[in-house]
């Protein structure tokens, strides 16, 4: 007769060449799963691009793990309750599943589903369908970041044991700023006027050039974008920049201050065309900032429009329109943005997705 486990192990098995949203998944609600009953344990291949990553974990209860050779991984995690995937490349699954002890379970932060227009949508679709969906069958079960996500990958893509949970953030870390640090923060970065935060990595799904394109019709707004500038989309939208001659949109690149950035600005604009369920979303509604972004299901889950923020269709013309409309009333952003915090401290804390994780991987474990 099986037993379930007072304390559960997890390892937890990830592909990453990278730190990207997945791994701030990883670095922020692992160490949380051992006050909810569940002991973590992280397998990285060795990467240089990891080791600042890795280095988060130095005082926390996860145990660490390197590993040159996935073929070791089977092996190394068969002492465990449950293995946990979370995989960039279709290949890992495909060939990892096969050879883990059950129970094997994937977390997908996928963004899914692709805005793009009707042919293209449809193509990606069934790209996905062939590569990462058919190798995640092998698993015994799926959790994924969003309930529409949820839905999408047991409707769309026919897979079984899927379960949806709710992202979460640091709500201390992501908090509101009062007034002398706001106006210290703007001083020190240089915000002057009514200032539009873009941040996310520069990828065609991101749709940084709408906001570029938005920049134009708004010049009375300033459009400071984040993002990994040396990247081909990045080099693109400062090209187009340059073009059309805009006085009024500002590059920082890769920033390690997004906290301070939030607190500084004005409204987050989002204009994405692909999601699961943002983080930069999330941190910026923790930090009492109003949203503006793309009226798409996986943003619609988190922002409700003309409470939080504004969901808007990916135009240029509107977005610059509903943007100047914020800065000629900001007692409503403010409002928008008292909103989405409270959003975040009743859906959203890290604690409670944490407990959510824990409970799902119970279940499985069992």
């Amino acid at each position: 007769m099986l037993t379930r486990p007072s304390a559960p192990t997890a390892a937890f098995i990830t592909d990453a060449p990278r730190v990207a949203g997945s791994e701030v998944w990883l670095r922020d609600l692992l160490p949380l799963l051992g006050g909810y009953g569940v002991q973590p344990s992280l397998f990285l291949p060795r990467r240089e691009t990891l080791t600042p990553f890795a280095e988060a974990f130095a005082d926390t209860d996860v145990a660490l793990h390197w590993y040159d050779d996935p073929a070791a991984l089977p092996e190394l995690t068969r002492p465990y309750h449950l293995r946990v995937v979370q995989a960039w490349e279709p290949r890992t699954y495909a060939q990892l599943l096969p050879r883990l002890a059950a129970p094997r379970v994937v977390v997908s932060h996928d963004q899914l589903d692709y805005h793009y227009p009707a042919p293209i949508r449809a193509l990606y679709r069934e790209i996905y369908r062939v590569t990462k969906a058919r190798a995640i069958a092998r698993a015994d079960g799926v959790i994924t970041v969003s309930d529409w996500g949820a839905a999408f990958l047991s409707g769309r893509m026919h897979l079984d044991g899927v379960q949806g949970m709710t992202n979460g953030v640091d709500t201390c870390r992501f908090r509101p700023a009062d007034a002398p640090e706001r106006a210290a923060l703007r001083e020190s970065l240089g915000f002057g006027g009514f200032t539009v935060l873009v941040p996310g990595r520069f990828t065609l799904e991101k749709n940084q050039l709408l906001g570029v394109l938005a920049a134009r019709h708004a010049p009375e707004l300033d459009f400071v974008f984040v993002g990994d500038m040396d990247s081909g989309f990045g080099k693109l939208a400062q090209t187009l920049k340059a073009r059309l001659s805009l006085h009024n949109v500002r590059f920082l690149g890769r920033r390690w201050d997004m906290p301070e950035l939030y607190r500084a600005a004005d409204v987050l604009l989002q204009p994405t065309l692909a999601e699961n369920q943002s983080l930069v979303t999330l941190e910026a509604m923790s930090s009492g900032l109003a949203v503006v972004t793309t009226a798409i299901p996986a943003q619609t889950e988190l922002v409700r429009g003309g409470v939080d923020g504004l969901c808007i269709p990916a135009d240029p013309a509107l977005i610059a329109t509903a943007l100047s409309a914020l800065r000629q009333h900001p007692e409503r952003a403010r409002a928008f943005g008292l909103s989405a915090r409270q959003r975040v401290l009743e859906r959203h804390t890290a604690q409670q997705s944490a407990a959510r994780l824990a409970e799902l991987l119970k279940s499985f474990a069992e």
